[in-house]
């Protein structure tokens, strides 16, 4: 690497600041390092053994998890990122949008899901109501924020053993959703006309803030200065082109590996898809004239969920919709999809293998090769996206994901079990913790989660209380109430840094269910 000067970008929090790292020109890239950072972390290695859907030992054949997940996203951004910089055309605007360098965005593709706790998004939902109205804590949980707490703060193995080190740029690079829940910035993005996504509250959760967002109010700082060096550049609710180039990969890997997995594991069948998108497209004219009452009660009815899809796009992605574009997408997929991939169902057998490979490369390079930069996008959208054909081709094949897979009840009744244990966990561990004759034998780990949050709780109560407003609308006040926080918050770290296994070991290690003396449920 040559560098005539040092790039405020890789400037780091605790360690050696630019000028250092870059005075050679046999430096290594501190982007490079950060990667290397993040891959080398436990909380990286953990996510072998987290839930992307189901788990692979309910399959009992080889499905994504989340590190398989991430190692994917990782290569789809880094593509991404090499085919813009190889554009000629785009070199300018890329410069004055804040840089989209190729190891900066493989950084934190690897690092974006970290913070995803045990059994997937179902874990989430669970963890989030317990921290909001069990704990009382404002921001609750969010995969993305506990990501982003993992790499600045709960991580130790960075040179000040406080987070990871990583740079302004790989910081930045991670904020998909650059606000807090409820206070940062202001004015809050949620009260924008048209909400960036994520921005907006949850329809069933009028109050609680936005439903997605990338920071606690415990990392604030961190996430202001890891933007400082885009102020002008960006809107302050703006991802970078980086984070931009990683959310738009992660859409890529999931539209594809999701679907892969469940033709692998036998769930997704090839008549009830085909059915749903042959009917659609042999009566768009007819479903498009039904009325929003007479749609909800066909809704069992094949064409009826993509109908619903459709109206869907218009309401909230006006801006991107086509109906062209979105029958030409259902065509794509039907012949892609049912008359490619599932004509045939998965036996193991060579030619399956690699049946599942060519739809995997091809679809990739499909949506990987489309991808492109606006420099000035709608709320709505980043900086970088997909063109308007595979925009609507990612929407359809996430529908099927969600129609065929999300929405079983079998499926249902497997994350039903799953939420009573994560919750029966959090109970335990929280008694635990305030059993003042077991004190000292505490796990380690989390007696060093409540020390760190009790700092950094007794010092927001003390500087800014009003991002310490929880659900029931009171400001906590003096040290039981901020000793509350904190070990709420310690027992979420906590639960969250486990693998699926290692939760469900715990529990029983708690219950008395199990004999087992040691358990390795500790090692974070």
């Amino acid at each position: 690497m040559h560098h005539e000067h040092a790039d405020p970008r890789a400037l780091r929090r605790w360690g050696a600041d630019a000028s250092t790292l870059l005075q050679s020109d046999l430096a290594t890239s501190p982007f490079r390092v950060d990667r290397d950072r993040v891959a080398s972390s436990p909380f990286f290695a953990r996510l072998g053994g987290v839930t992307q859907v189901v788990s692979s030992t309910g399959s009992g054949l080889l499905v994504h998890n989340r590190l398989t997940h991430s190692l994917k996203v990782a290569q789809a951004a880094r593509a991404i990122a090499e085919r813009l910089g190889a554009r000629p055309e785009l070199a300018g605007v890329l410069d004055k949008l804040g840089g989209c360098d190729p190891d900066v965005v493989e950084a934190a593709a690897l690092a974006h899901d970290l913070g995803h706790p045990p059994f997937g998004h179902l874990g989430e939902q669970v963890l989030d109501r317990l921290a909001r109205h069990r704990f009382g804590l404002s921001d609750g949980f969010e995969g993305n924020a506990q990501s982003f707490r993992i790499i600045t703060t709960t991580d130790v193995r960075g040179p000040a053993a406080v987070g990871l080190d990583l740079t302004v740029a790989v910081r930045a690079a991670m904020l998909k959703y650059p606000w807090t829940r409820l206070s940062y910035p202001k004015p809050h993005p949620r009260d924008l006309a048209a909400p960036p996504r994520g921005a907006a509250e949850p329809p069933d959760a009028p109050g609680t803030g936005s439903a997605k967002f990338s920071a606690y109010v415990t990392e604030l700082d961190d996430l202001t200065q890891a933007r400082e060096f885009y102020a002008g550049r960006l809107e302050p609710w703006q991802q970078t082109v980086e984070a931009s180039v990683m959310d738009t990969a992660d859409d890529i890997a999931y539209a594809i590996h999701d679907l892969e997995d469940f033709h692998r594991v036998g769930v997704l069948q090839h008549a009830t898809v085909s059915a749903e998108l042959n009917t659609w497209l042999d009566h768009a004219v007819e479903l498009a004239g039904l009325g929003a009452a007479d749609l909800a009660a066909q809704e069992r009815r094949p064409g009826r969920s993509l109908e619903a899809l459709r109206r869907r796009l218009h309401l909230k992605d006006s801006w991107a919709v086509s109906d062209d574009a979105f029958t030409q997408a259902v065509a794509t997929v039907r012949t892609e999809l049912v008359g490619g991939l599932l004509s045939v169902p998965f036996d193991g057998s060579v030619e399956a293998e690699q049946a599942v490979a060519a739809f995997s490369a091809r679809w990739t390079r499909r949506l990987v090769d489309s991808v492109g930069v606006l420099e000035e996008p709608t709320t709505r959208s980043g900086h970088v996206v997909l063109s308007v054909q595979q925009w609507h081709e990612v929407q359809v094949l996430k529908f099927v994901h969600r129609r065929f897979v999300l929405l079983r009840p079998d499926l249902a009744l497997h994350q039903r079990g799953q939420a009573r244990l994560l919750t029966a966990l959090v109970e335990a561990l929280e008694q635990w913790a305030t059993d003042r004759h077991e004190a000292d034998r505490l796990p380690r780990r989390l007696h060093d989660l409540i020390e760190l949050a009790t700092g950094e709780y007794t010092a927001l109560a003390r500087t800014d209380p009003s991002s310490l407003v929880g659900a029931t609308g009171d400001t906590p006040s003096g040290p039981d109430a901020v000793r509350t926080l904190a070990r709420g918050r310690a027992v979420v770290d906590f639960v969250a840094s486990l693998t699926d296994n290692q939760a469900a070991a715990l529990l029983d290690a708690l219950s008395g269910r199990t004999g087992q003396l040691w358990t390795d449920a500790f090692v974070l």
